[in-house]
This record gives structure tokens, sequence and C-alpha cells, in this order.
């Protein structure tokens, strides 16, 4: 079949649509790329082989634009291009599927879809309808209203593809389209592929599978430490010669050999394993064996792999050398390997060395001390070992390639002495050689007496490592092979045959029950308890005081929270991004200060007009100058904002040393203007929350903000611009306080430099009280505005109430307290719900 299929595509390749010619990169003095020259031709897949770190993906990158090459020359359709971007590469039809997805967690998958592709292709048509049409050509079937974080890593993988074939690619780079796939998926994703090639598309294919070339590529180039090793037609050369081209040397065989003969000794035994995925699963694991775990992806081989690792709980037994283990035992004895390295392997803000031992820490130790040169010794031994390529110890772990980004999981593993090892697809990214390497060391653990216990979907995997095989069906044990019977074929067929069926709990109707799930993982859930307790608050002041409920009162705690919703806002927008602004404070004090000189009562309609324009440009300069400092300049977002706050609240005292310069009653009287119980200037910050609220959900500037926040890499891997986007959320943050800062002028009425400063902090406790994300990507305006009133409402029941003003302090904290508690307990639920 394999064979059929790939004459169906060897047909004389089309014209050359890019052509590399010398390309060279260098990382400072490094060399990633060395005198590179390919061809990439219409209507031909062309696969991309080499090791973790050979050079692959800055290869892609440059094609796509996002790197520059130090020496060389692209041409595109025979035309030089002196320098791609990611721009162009988007507009001349270069599509990009990376090998870990630009998935932007935090928003909808259908806002996914929106952010990331022109806004041309949704003209005219329902976006439901070609959002539906879009995922269809992946087999995806999933809600639109869903958060991505909800896809599992193969959901994404595929999702990920058919965003680039909605683009209809002239140029399609597919990096490790299959690494978490499994058979039928991996058949979806192939047919796509020839049909997109037979339309006359280029596909560049990077794949570290051999197998996968004789079903799907034509040409084959290889690369080894940045160089072109070598290239022909995928049917002109075998196995063989492709490794030996790649590793540079010749693999004598792809596994090393098995157990010999089954020791009578039980190190692991499993019996009854249950969970809401599992049913009774049973199985031992004797001396020196490895058992894989085998099945159709959704299967619960997942679980079953969490279960044994101690991160899931269950019931049932696992006894580890004839000691049962509890789930918390089991989390001290197991090493987990994670397939997904991105979000549970590798600690991202620690370097290649501390990713590598932070779980061992207690075996470096002297008379617990650490001793860093054993740490280092053994580090470099296992390295070694495994072939882990890296500039530097002390190197960022983002710095090295997927496949040693996970070798550096498995040396961590070793290096934490595990009385058991759970690899969850361990080889997934991983090249030829280092996958030889990982299977040695795994099989060297087995021999040793430490049980491995391993979940792949390639078969081919688990027939060449494993002893013994169980695979699962539904949650079930349907086949259990052992010595000889472990082949490809009986694994697949046990696969694919299986019969089981689990008996599913009634569930509620989709309509409410889909409607109640997607409330609870919106980023408005907090409003609704929050709604809830300012109102039992004030039945609770008013029960104790009757003027609580005054036209007065009401009129005063809404003119209240009015200035302090406006800045919050604003600080609503830098969390989303995930900044922050401490200078709003001093911002909204300093624009008084400013008003102070123009808007009096001595001074003409010219002169005030002047004054409110003088107000909103200090207050864009100062957004501008906090996003530059953050993004061009290399500062934090609180380095920078903190910086800005000390400098403001200085010119503030420059202009005035004291309080003066009385803000026009007119003015004041016109602004703060009374509609029954209601300041009018509250019902515009209404209006103003609605309409931020609908462009957060709706337009395309909302979308990009949020993304922002939730992953920058990915947002600009989706063609977000995004300083830009950073720099001008900074500046309507400000512009927000500018708003703020009117409503504070009218409130204290003349120009004070000691004002203001206290809403920095106000302003803050605002927004988690409406329950944004302090890590961005997560937030709302309706949230904030009804955290600034809740508020401004606890203190004024404190007067009332007849307490000191350290009640104020100390019911702030208990709200903010109870608040995140709250919110994380919705979060969580919210996403068992989706699970």
């Amino acid at each position: 079949m394999a064979e059929a299929k790939l004459k169906d595509i060897e047909e004389p390749a089309g014209d050359v649509v890019i052509r590399l010619a010398g390309i060279s990169k260098y990382f400072s003095v490094v060399p990633a790329l060395t005198d590179v020259t390919v061809d990439f031709h219409a209507g031909e897949v062309h696969a991309i082989l080499g090791e973790n770190g050979a050079g692959k993906s800055t290869l892609m990158n440059i094609i796509s634009g996002t790197l520059r090459p130090t020496d060389g020359e692209i041409s595109f359709d025979g035309e030089p291009i002196s320098q791609m971007t990611p721009d162009m590469a988007k507009a001349r039809g270069i599509g990009i599927c990376f090998q870990h997805p630009a998935i932007l967690e935090d928003l909808s998958i259908l806002e996914n879809l929106r952010v990331a592709l022109p806004s041309s292709l949704f003209a005219g048509r329902e976006a439901h309808g070609v959002a539906s049409d879009i995922l269809a050509t992946m087999g995806l079937k999933v809600p639109l209203r869903m958060r991505a974080d909800g896809l599992t890593v193969a959901q994404k993988h595929l999702f990920e593809i058919a965003k680039a074939l909605a683009l209809k690619p002239k140029v399609l780079i597919l990096d490790e389209p299959t690494a978490s796939l499994d058979q039928e998926s991996t058949d979806m994703l192939f047919d796509r592929i020839r049909e997109v090639a037979a339309a006359g598309t280029s596909v560049i294919y990077i794949t570290h599978r051999l197998a996968e070339l004789r079903q799907i590529a034509q040409r084959v180039t290889v690369l080894r430490d940045g160089r072109v090793r070598g290239g022909a037609m995928v049917r002109d050369v075998s196995d063989t010669e492709l490794v030996n081209m790649i590793v540079g040397r010749t693999l004598k065989a792809a596994f090393p050999p098995k157990a010999q003969a089954a020791s009578a000794e039980t190190g692991l035994s499993v019996a009854g394993i249950t969970t809401g995925d599992l049913k009774d699963i049973s199985f031992d694991v004797q001396r020196g064996e490895i058992v894989g775990i085998a099945g159709v992806a959704g299967n619960g081989q997942p679980e079953l792999m969490r279960v044994l690792a101690g991160l899931v709980p269950a019931a049932g037994t696992i006894t580890l050398r004839g000691q049962s283990l509890d789930q918390r035992a089991l989390l001290r004895a197991a090493a987990f390997m994670p397939s997904d390295r991105h979000v549970e392997g590798v600690a991202s803000g620690l370097t290649v060395r501390e990713n590598a031992t932070y779980s061992a820490l207690e075996k470096f130790a002297v008379g617990g001390i650490m001793s860093r040169t054993r740490e280092l010794d053994q580090v470099r031994s296992i390295f070694a070992d495994l072939a882990v390529k890296t500039p530097g110890l002390e190197a960022p772990i983002l710095a090295l390639s997927g496949g040693n980004q996970q070798k550096v999981v498995m040396s961590r593993a070793l290096l934490s002495d595990p009385g058991l090892i759970v690899a969850d697809e361990p080889t997934q990214g991983v090249d030829v050689g280092a996958r030889f390497e990982i299977y040695r060391i795994l099989r060297e653990v087995s021999d040793a007496g430490t049980p491995v216990v391993v979940n792949s979907s390639d078969a081919v995997e688990l027939e060449g490592l494993c002893d013994k095989v169980i695979v699962l069906s539904r949650g079930q044990i349907v086949e259990t092979l052992v010595g000889s019977e472990v082949t490809e074929g009986r694994i697949v067929a046990a696969a694919v045959n299986a019969t089981t069926h689990v008996g599913e709990a009634p569930k509620a109707p989709a309509s409410t029950a889909g409607t109640f799930r997607h409330l609870l993982q919106s980023d408005n859930a907090p409003a609704i308890p929050l709604a809830i307790v300012t109102i039992l608050l004030g039945l609770y002041v008013y029960s104790q005081n009757e003027n609580f409920f005054s036209v007065y009162n009401i009129y005063n705690i809404f003119l209240l929270a009015t200035a302090l919703g406006f800045i919050a806002m604003g600080q609503t927008v830098a969390l989303l991004m995930g900044g922050i602004d401490l200078s709003v404070g001093p911002l909204a004090g300093f624009l008084v200060v400013v008003a102070s000189f123009f808007i009096n009562d001595d001074q003409s309609t010219g002169v005030m007009l002047a004054g409110f324009l003088l107000m909103f440009a200090g207050a864009v300069v100062t957004g501008a100058v906090n996003g530059l400092l953050i993004r061009f300049a290399n500062f934090t977002p609180i380095a920078a904002t903190l910086a800005m706050y000390i400098a403001i609240q200085g010119f503030s005292f420059l202009l005035r040393d004291n309080p003066d310069g009385y803000i026009n009653t007119t003015v004041t009287d016109w602004i703060n203007w009374q509609w029954g119980p209601f300041p009018v200037a509250f019902l515009v910050l209404v209006a103003f929350t609605l309409g931020g609220e609908y462009l957060l959900r709706r337009s395309r500037m909302g979308w990009r903000l949020r993304a922002v926040g939730s992953d920058e890499h990915s947002a600009r891997r989706a063609g977000i611009q995004v300083n830009r986007t950073y720099v001008a959320g900074y500046i309507l943050c400000s512009l927000l306080t500018g708003l703020g800062a009117i409503m504070l002028m009218t409130q204290i009425g003349v120009g004070d430099p000691r004002q203001g400063v206290n809403y920095t902090l106000a302003s803050i406790t605002a927004v988690v009280l409406g329950g944004t994300s302090l890590s961005g990507g997560r937030g709302t305006f309706i949230g904030t505005l009804l955290g600034a009133i809740l508020l401004t409402e606890v203190l004024n029941a404190v007067t009332f109430l007849g307490l000191t003003q350290t009640y104020q302090y100390f019911f702030q904290g208990i709200l903010v307290v109870v608040a995140a508690l709250v919110y994380s307990g919705i979060r969580r639920r919210a996403a068992q719900g989706g699970a």
C-alpha cells in the first residue's frame, strides 16, 4: 500500500518555488547553518532529515521570515528576496506548522482562528460555519467556544495543521507533524498532504521517522551540524544510507537486545486500577522487563501513566518490590517523563543544569551542603550517555532544540535514582540517533532491576523495545502480548479490532450542560460571585444603618467608584498583556496637577480645553514611554512602571509643592452631573465597560491584546505585531487613567501632588477581585467594574459601621484572598468539566 501511494505522487517535479543559495546563519560566533543550498519544487513533498540541533528549525525559520540569514540568498518564484519577513512570507503564501503549535490557550478555538487567519477568509460568511469547515479538514470536532487549553496535545497539532491548510498555501512547511498523532490521524494528514501537493503546493516535511518517507515524500535532504550532508529521491536511497548521513555513523540495530528470559522476580504489580476512564487494569512487570502500553489514542493510556506516576488518584493497588504504595509514595518513587515536555517536562525559567538536577538535589549534598563539583560531574556524565547537545550547562533550557530538551527530561528522571520509570511517549520529537541512546538507557535501567513502563503511539517502537505490551481499548485491557507475540501487526490488530464498551453515566442535555460549562470557563464567570457579594454586603450594612441606601450615599459610592473604575480598566489592559502598570496612581495625581493650571475659574474656555488636551497628551506620552522601555529597553514591566511612578511623582512636586489651583466649579458640576441616584459619569463608565468587553471578545484588536498576554511567542508566530500591540496597550492604559484623573480632579477640586498615589494598589485590587489573571491572557472589564464598586462599597461600609480605618485594609486583604481561592476553584472545576 505504501508503495502504491508513493507511485501516485512520483510525478516529475514542478518549477522551483523556493531556492536557498549558500545560506549561513550564526548566533554570535556559533554557526547554526553553513552554506546550505537546496531547492523546493511545486507539487513535491520534500523531506528534511537531521538530528536535533542539526539546523532544521533554523532553516525553516529563515524560509518563513522569522530569522534572517547571515549570508546567502533566498529566491521565491525566481525573484531574489533580500530580506524575508513573516508578513512577506504570509503574503507570498508560505504556511508553517511548528513542532510546538502556536496555540493561544487563553483564547477560544474560534478566536484562535480569527486572530491567526486573514479577515478575508471570513468575509461575507458566518464565522462559525467557516471555522467548522476549517476544523473538519483534519477531523476535529470540538466546541468553537471552548478555550484552547482544553485541547489534547494531538488535537493541538491537528488544529495547527488545519489553520495552515485554511490558507491554501503555495509553500507548506510541516515540522514533525505526526509526533503526537495516532495512525488514523496520521493517515488523514497524509491524505491532505497528497491533495495539496497534487494541487501544486510545495510541501517541506521535517520528520525523524524514516518509515514516513516511504509513504509521503518524493525527495529528501539531510542536514548534520548545520550543513547539507546529502540529498536524493526517496526511491533511490536506503534507510541505512539515510541513517549514516544523519548521524555520521551506521547504527547496527535500531533497538538494544531484549531480556533473554523472564525473571521470576516481580518488580511492579498493578492490580484493579480503576478511575473515571480506566476499569480494572492489572498487570505485572518482571525484573528485566520493559512493559509497553498501546492502543488507539484516547483510550486511557495517558491516564494510566499518570496513575503509575502518582499524579492521578485511583482505586486499586500498586506494589513496587513487594511494598504497596499509595499516591504520595508513588510520587516519590516514580520518575515521570511526560509527553508534553513544554507544559510538564521543562521549567522554562531554569537553566539546562537546573532542569536536569532539581528533582535530585539531595544526591549532590555532602553533610547537607550542595556539592557543585559532584552535581556537574553527574550531569556531564549522563549528558554524554544521551548525547545531549547544549551550548553550555548554564544556558537557558529553551535555547536547546526540542529533542535535546526531551533528553534533559530523561536525564532528570535517571539522576533521581527512581524506583520506577514511567515514560509517556519518550521519543516524541527525538531524532534517530538520540532514540537509540534513549532505548539503550531504558534497557540498561530495566536490566538493573528498575521497572520500566512505556506508552507509545508507535507500534514499531513498542515491538522493538518492549518485552510485554498491554493493549487498552476504552480504558480496559483487551490483550496482553508477551515475547514473540509482541509484533507491530499484533499490536495494531488488537487495538483496532477491540469491541469493548464502557458504560457512561447519563449526561445532562447538551444545550444546558454545554452552556453552563461554557459559563464556568468564561472570563466573566467571576462577575457572578462578585455581584452576589456586593449585594449581600449592601444588605447587611443597610440592616445596621438605614442611611446606607440613601440616594446621597448611593450617588457617592458610584461617583467614587467611577474614578477607580476608569483607572482599574487601564490596569486591566496592562494585566491582560501579561504586564502591570505601577505608575497609574501617580499619573492620575500628576494629570490633576497639570489641570489645576488651566481649568480654573479665571480661565477662558479655550484655555480649559487646552488643559484637557494636555492631560491626555501627558497620558499618551507616559504610556508610550512605559511600552518602549519594556519592549525595546528590556525593562521588566515592574521596573519600567516603577521608574515612571517615581519620575511622575517627582514632576508633580516640581509643579506644585503644596495643594493649589482650584478647579472650575462649573466644570466640576458638569462632570458630576446626577441622574437619579447615579452620576452620569458612572453611566459613561458602564458604557465604556460594555464597549471594551465587546471589543475584547469580538474584535481583532481585543484578540491580539489577549493573545500577547496568553503566549507572546505563539502570538508572534501567529502573525501578531507583538511590540506594536504592547506599546499601544500601555498607551490605552494611560488614556483610561486620564479619564480616571478627570473624575479625581472633580472630587478633590485642587491640584494636590500627594493625591492619586493610592490608586495604584486600589486598581490592582479591583482588577484581581474582578478575576483578571495576573499572568495575562484572561480578564474582563465587567469584573473590573464590579471589583471597583465592591472595593468602594467596602470603604464606605466601614464608615457606616463605625469601624476604624484599619478595617478597610483588613477587609480588602480578605476580599483578595477569598477571590483568588474562589476563582481558582471555579476554573479548576471548569477544566475538569471540559475534560
